[in-house]
C-alpha cells in the first residue's frame, strides 16, 4: 500500500496523486509540489489515504512542503503580474494584426515560465510576437492556441440545466461529441437545445451513449416491420432505455391505431436503414453537421510555440 493524496492545480482540472511523505496534510491545505516544470503551488482535493501500488500509473512525485504565508504572497503577486501580462500581450497582438483572441494568462509559481491562451480560427504564425515577448518579461514564454471549449472552461458558468458547467467542475478531458449521440438519443436536433455555452455540442450527450448503442443492437429502428402477437405492423416510435416498441397497425377499416410492446415480445422481419427527415430537420442538421466541423478544426488548430 502506497499513502497518497490527490490535489489540483486548478479548479476545473483533472486531480493528480502526489506522495505527502511524512507531511501532516489536510483537504483544502495549499501545498507545494514537485513538477515536471518545477515547482507548483495546489490544493489538496483527496485527503491522505492508502491505495494498492499497483493502481498507480508511474512513480509518484513529493509534496514538498505546505504552502507558507510566503508561498502564498507569491502567488497573488503572480495574479496581479498576469493581468499586467495580459494587457501587454493583447497590445502586441494589435501591433503585429494578428487573428487572435488572448483569453487567459498564466505565470508558473517559480515563474521560469508565462504561459498566454488564446483561441483562433485558424493556425497562427505568432513567432515574432512570442519573441518581442520574451524581451519585455525575460524569462520562456509559452503561446498556446486552445479550442472554445477550452476557452469557457477557464471562464466557467452555468448550464441550461442550471448547474456549473461540467467542464468547470468535473471533466478533466473533452471527448468528441457528434450528431449521430443525438439522433440515437431521440434528442431534438435542434441547435440551440443541443449546444452548451461554448457554441459546440453539450459534452452531456456523451454520457449515457454507451447504453443507448447497447439498447440499440437489440432494437428495430422507426419504420421496420415487425410481428407480434397482434399481427404484423411498423415501428412508430421507440422508448430506448425502457425498450419499448410502439407498433402502428391498420384495422379492416384503414384506420390506424397503436400498441406498446416489451422489444422482446416481438420479431423484426424487416429493419428499416434510413428515416424520413423534414426541411427543418434538413437545415438543422446542416447546422449541427457545421459545429461538428468547428470541433475538428478546434482540435487541428490547437499548438504552442516556446521560447
Amino acid at each position: 500500500m502506497k499513502n497518497i493524496v490527490g490535489i489540483k492545480f486548478k479548479k476545473p482540472g483533472k486531480v493528480y496523486f502526489f506522495d505527502p511523505g511524512y507531511i501532516d496534510i489536510k483537504l483544502k491545505d495549499k501545498v507545494i509540489v514537485e513538477t515536471s516544470a518545477g515547482e507548483e503551488l495546489a490544493e489538496v482535493v483527496v485527503s491522505k489515504r492508502s491505495i494498492p501500488e499497483e493502481k498507480l500509473v508511474a512513480p509518484l512525485k513529493q509534496v514538498i512542503r505546505i504552502a507558507t504565508p510566503k508561498d502564498l504572497k507569491h502567488d497573488e503577486e503572480n495574479k496581479k503580474k498576469e493581468k499586467e501580462a495580459f494587457t501587454i500581450c493583447e497590445e502586441k497582438i494589435k501591433k503585429y494584426q494578428l487573428d487572435m483572441h488572448l483569453t487567459d494568462v498564466e505565470y508558473k509559481f517559480d515563474n521560469s515560465k508565462i504561459l498566454f491562451f488564446f483561441t483562433a480560427d485558424g493556425r497562427i504564425d505568432f513567432r515574432e510576437l512570442v519573441k518581442e515577448l520574451a524581451s519585455i518579461f525575460k524569462t520562456r514564454i509559452e503561446l498556446r492556441q486552445i479550442g472554445v471549449r477550452d476557452e469557457v472552461k477557464r471562464i466557467g458558468g452555468n448550464g441550461v440545466c442550471g448547474r456549473e458547467l461540467c467542464c468547470c467542475s468535473f471533466l478533466g478531458d473533452f471527448e468528441t461529441v457528434s450528431i449521430k449521440m443525438a439522433k440515437e438519443q431521440n434528442i431534438s436536433l435542434n441547435p440551440s437545445k443541443i449546444s452548451g455555452n461554448c457554441g459546440r455540442l453539450m459534452c452531456c450527450l456523451k454520457y449515457e451513449q454507451d447504453v443507448y448503442e447497447d439498447k440499440l443492437k437489440r432494437l428495430p429502428k422507426i419504420g421496420s416491420t415487425v410481428k407480434t402477437v397482434d399481427g404484423e405492423g411498423i415501428v412508430d416510435s421507440v422508448e430506448t432505455l425502457k425498450e419499448i416498441v410502439r407498433v402502428k397497425f391498420k384495422d379492416e377499416d384503414n384506420n390506424y391505431f397503436y400498441k406498446k410492446y416489451p422489444s422482446s415480445d416481438i420479431k423484426i422481419l424487416k429493419q428499416a436503414y434510413s428515416e424520413k427527415i423534414d426541411a427543418e430537420e434538413r437545415e438543422n442538421m446542416k447546422e449541427l453537421q457545421e459545429l461538428e466541423h468547428l470541433e475538428m478544426q478546434d482540435s487541428k488548430n490547437k499548438g504552442n510555440d516556446d521560447i
